[in-house]
């Protein structure tokens, strides 16, 4: 009764909190916390400026180029509507910009796109299209496309930056412009949550629905749908509570917590109400099929319970906040399910009224099937030995084959509208993925606008050109090339690195050209300063191959003496990311593997056991590595969830097992008779929690986040990799401890 009321109150706790659902998507949840570079990023953009907080807008006609003065005009009206909004900082565009001039009077200022005119905008055109500075900058290479680079506020909030971003896209579609396209963070992150909105209440509503399915499949009747679908809808709600009120959001990760909280439930409630049914048709009241049901299975429970949550909570050793928060919460959650069955279901199964159910009897059927099984298994023994081993063996080498990949907008689907918007401006303007490198000069140097130390610079840039592709860099070498033009007229064959005699005749006016940049790139003093530029998302992979060949280029081709640099930025940090995932999944996985260990040597108090427990459950691991690599699939930040997730739901019907088997034991029984036993008796609730659990997760596969996908179709296979393991593999290898067992260990597990 105690359990019964401890439910009842923290029910009207969770009601009096009743937070609202949050949802989230924000790139920065992806970083690593423990990563040195992330505090020196904080650094970085709190003397500069975030690397990310902007929008691009493509602006182009039906049909020809940009070089048409009703089209310009239009455009010049959107960029001005956009830039009165009051969370822009400002728009870069060649509609408003004005190019310096050096004469004999000084610095004097052109338009460098003038559309008053037919004769103007030709002269303007030509010179624009053929200028490095703009071309394939803010203007594609073909010239059919202007860019409008929108500088909105910094570390702008989820509800600013919908508002900000329905604001400028009602501008844009009302300006009766033929061809239109953005991207930037505010627009995909309301588009990612959007998603994600509709996803959890998809996800929500179908998985209460094959619940309900599943239920009356197994059990014929409506009490066994109703009574359990309160249960398990009550631990969702002190599941949701619990992350809400503690400062939790829902977001790409989490909203899959609902289909895997509520399977997972599913198969502890088949468990203990299989078993209260058979008790009941077999003579017992009641009251007593309740107390015997809930005190022999819920030892079992427990411990599945126990384990499945040690392979979420294992993704807390990661140093990744939204892994974390994703592996604490649902891990949470396993066992506010099994709180939700324990303290509640005992008490609903004595109050309400059960009437008698039609269930037909197909026991007879099931150990006829299970005997055969198991007799074919003995039979064919050396065969699934071997299988088993060099399927192990290839799948591992296959897993080891994996290349660690990821980019910004993987979890899309390839012809998704956002997706395919980043991926126009990738081709036609230098990228979207944000590139920054820290400058500052060095011991030899006083500040980084000296020649030497400029000439350095270019280098660099030049280097970031040719291997990173990049478009457009602002920084003070790019500068000094636009001091040179200037000194020439404007002519755009000019926009090059000066020669020393050039450089001291533009030397005067360069600090004007640098209080006239609106990106900030050098600080006060002139010693620190960025390279700031755009690339294509080129994946997490290659990513790193090129910031490797840059260190090397950094250390051999560039004077320390004169320039230090070195990487930055938010999608440096998330291939950073990408990059360390393995390694921390490995430690959690090492120390979920131990926990179960641990649990399996104080079961049967023996390292052959605990190890023999273990050994089927790294089957499906190493399987569903082969299979990833089959598939073509990268390792990633987002797919590490796959692994501990299957490995915690896995290890269940190995626990089922040997707890069965350890229950037999202490009865007396033989080694070699209770693993049979133990084969007909557990085989079928394996097999059916198996097939629950599979078909829940494949749920998962009609979502349009990418990993979601995957994590439906992977941890069904790992499921049914499992069940393989656990009915074909494990009993042979317990059989050849019989001897051992006899002589060492029979005689601890007699009950007095």
């Amino acid at each position: 009764m105690y359990g019964f009321l401890g439910a009842v109150v923290l029910t009207l706790v969770a009601a009096a909190i009743s937070p609202n659902l949050v949802f989230n998507y924000d790139f920065e949840q992806f970083f690593s916390s423990d990563d040195p570079e992330l505090g020196f990023y904080n650094t970085f953009r709190g003397q500069f400026e975030n690397d990310n907080d902007y929008l691009l807008i493509s602006l182009g006609r039906e049909s020809g180029d940009v070089f048409d003065s009703s089209f310009l005009q239009k455009a010049y009206e959107v960029e001005g509507q956009i830039e009165s909004m009051e969370k822009v900082r400002g728009v870069t565009s060649l509609l408003n910009m004005e190019e310096p001039i050096l004469g004999n009077f000084g610095i004097s200022y052109r338009r460098v796109l003038d559309w008053d005119s037919p004769e103007a905008l030709s002269k303007t055109g030509e010179r624009v299209i053929s200028d490095p500075n703009w071309r394939g900058n803010l203007i594609s290479k073909e010239g059919k496309y202007l860019l409008l680079l929108v500088h909105h506020e910094e570390n702008i909030n989820k509800e600013s930056g919908d508002q900000l971003y329905q604001e400028i896209n009602d501008v844009v579609v009302g300006s009766s412009i033929a061809k239109t396209r953005t991207a930037g963070k505010i627009k995909a992150q309301g588009e990612f949550v959007s998603l994600l909105q509709q996803e959890f209440a998809f996800f929500l509503a179908i998985s209460f629905l094959l619940v309900v399915i599943w239920l009356f499949i197994v059990f014929r009747a409506i009490w066994a749908v109703v009574l359990p679908i309160l249960v398990l809808g009550l631990g969702m709600y002190w599941t949701l509570t619990i992350l809400l009120a503690t400062g939790g959001q829902l977001d790409v990760l989490l909203v899959m917590q609902p289909p895997i909280l509520l399977i997972i439930g599913l198969s502890g409630m088949i468990h203990f109400l299989s078993y209260f049914y058979n008790l009941s048709r077999e003579g017992y009241d009641k009251g007593k099929a309740i107390r015997e049901t809930f005190s022999k299975l819920g030892i079992a429970v427990m411990l599945t319970s126990v384990t499945t949550s040690m392979g979420f909570l294992s993704l807390y050793l990661t140093q990744i906040p939204s892994l974390k928060n994703f592996g604490l919460y649902t891990g949470l959650g396993v066992l506010l399910m099994f709180l939700a069955m324990i303290l509640v279901m005992p008490w609903v199964l004595y109050f309400v009224p059960i009437p008698g159910t039609v269930l037909r009897n197909r026991g007879a059927e099931w150990f006829y099937g299970l005997r055969n099984g198991f007799q074919w298994i003995i039979r064919h023994k050396v065969a699934i030995h071997v299988g088993f081993i060099l399927l192990s063996f290839f799948s591992f080498f296959g897993f080891a084959s994996m290349k660690t990949d990821g980019y910004l907008l993987d979890n899309l689907p390839q012809d998704h509208p956002l997706l395919t918007d980043f991926m126009f401006f990738d081709e036609h303007f230098g990228g979207s993925k944000p590139l920054e490198l820290y400058l500052e000069v060095g011991e030899e140097g006083e500040d980084l606008l000296e020649y030497e130390v400029l000439k350095e610079i270019e280098k660099l840039g030049n280097f970031l050109e040719e291997n990173f592709r990049t478009g457009f860099q602002a920084s003070p070498a790019t500068l000094v090339k636009a001091a040179n033009k200037a000194q020439n007229n404007g002519n755009p064959k000019a926009f090059s690195f000066p020669s020393p005699g050039q450089f001291d005749r533009v030397k005067p006016q360069i600090r004007q050209f640098f209080e006239r940049e609106e990106i900030p790139i050098l600080s006060q003093d002139g010693t620190q300063g960025r390279i700031s530029t755009r690339m294509a998302d080129i994946g997490s992979h290659r990513g790193f191959e090129l910031y490797e060949k840059l260190e090397g280029f950094l250390e051999n081709d560039i004077d320390s003496g004169l320039l230090k640099a070195r990487m930055t930025g938010t999608s440096y940090l998330i291939d950073r990311s990408h990059n360390a995932i393995t390694s921390q999944l490995i430690n959690g996985l090492g120390l979920a593997f131990l926990i179960v260990a641990v649990l399996a040597g104080i079961l049967f108090r023996s390292w052959r056991m605990a190890f023999i427990t273990l050994l089927p459950n790294v089957v499906p691991l190493l399987w569903l590595g082969g299979c990833m690599y089959l598939l073509g699939l990268d390792f990633k930040l987002s797919m590490s969830i796959i692994f501990a997730v299957a490995f915690g739901i896995a290890v269940d019907d190995s626990i089922h097992f040997m707890a069965k088997l350890r229950l037999l034991l202490g009865q007396g029984s033989g080694l070699l008779y209770a693993i049979k036993r133990t084969f007909f008796t557990t085989g079928k609730a394996i097999v059916l929690t198996t097939l629950v659990l599979s078909t829940g997760f494949m749920v998962l596969m009609f979502s349009g986040f990418e990993i979601t996908y995957y994590t439906g179709l992977l941890i069904a296979l790992a499921l049914v990799f499992a069940l393989l393991a656990d009915l074909l593999w494990l009993p042979l290898l317990l059989v050849p401890m019989n001897r051992v067992w006899e002589k060492k260990f029979k005689g601890r597990f007699l009950r007095k």
